[in-house]
């Protein structure tokens, strides 16, 4: 019995160390998004964004994630490569708070207790909450805000990630979101709807980010 209650004890000790390693740090870089106003180009920012990201590393495979980030989407047909947006003429733009949760997990074990400079590609998957201005259009094609709404968005997201001394990390990400929603431009509220209602829109970050992390 005490034998095995010792072996259970060496197979435990490396994982219960390994999970109290916390990440947490900056995340920044571009925001664009797409839909039915403005360039239809996937990776293409144009403003910023900026947040934090925490991590807990629950084994050298996965991590429970918890990211907020700010950013103020725009758009504007004018520089979409589509001659029907560029002659229609609309723009947006939305201030938008987007909370996420959810798992990563890399391609190879990455290890913070390990001393050399390591690192791995990654992806990850959860769920999103957002909140952005209400938009709304006159006849005459004039956004204008009326409050904040909120709505949940997929985030679908690669990167790499590598130690890069004792207490750092830093990483690179693009990440993708789907909304729940076909009117972040405000296309299909108010009196003057347009685009397509059976296409929701999406919204990319493609960021930098350096965590410390404790042991």
């Amino acid at each position: 019995m005490r034998y095995i209650l010792a072996v259970l004890l060496m197979t435990l000790t490396p994982t219960a160390a390994l999970s109290q390693q916390v990440e947490i740090g900056p995340f920044a870089g571009g925001a664009n998004y797409v839909g039915d106003v403005g360039a239809s180009t996937y990776i293409n920012p144009n403003t910023l964004f900026g947040g934090f990201l925490f991590k807990y590393n629950a084994s050298t495979r996965h991590s429970y994630r918890l990211s907020v980030l700010y950013t103020e989407l725009s758009a504007d047909d004018r520089k979409s490569a589509d001659l029907r947006r560029q002659n229609r003429g609309y723009s947006f733009s939305t201030r938008l708070l987007e909370i996420s949760v959810g798992l990563e997990f890399t391609f190879e074990k990455f290890n913070l207790t390990r001393r050399d400079n390591h690192g791995t590609p990654y992806i990850y998957i959860g769920v999103n909450y957002y909140f952005a201005d209400q938009l709304n259009r006159t006849p005459k094609g004039i956004e204008k805000e009326e409050g904040v709404v909120g709505n949940f968005s997929i985030p679908i997201s690669l990167g790499y990630k590598r130690k890069l001394n004792s207490f750092l990390t830093g990483g690179i990400e693009l990440g993708a979101r789907y909304a729940l929603t076909d009117d972040l431009d405000g296309s299909h509220s108010g009196v003057n709807d347009f685009g397509n209602p059976n296409s929701n829109d999406w919204y990319i970050f493609t960021g930098l980010y350096v965590t410390i992390f404790i042991n």
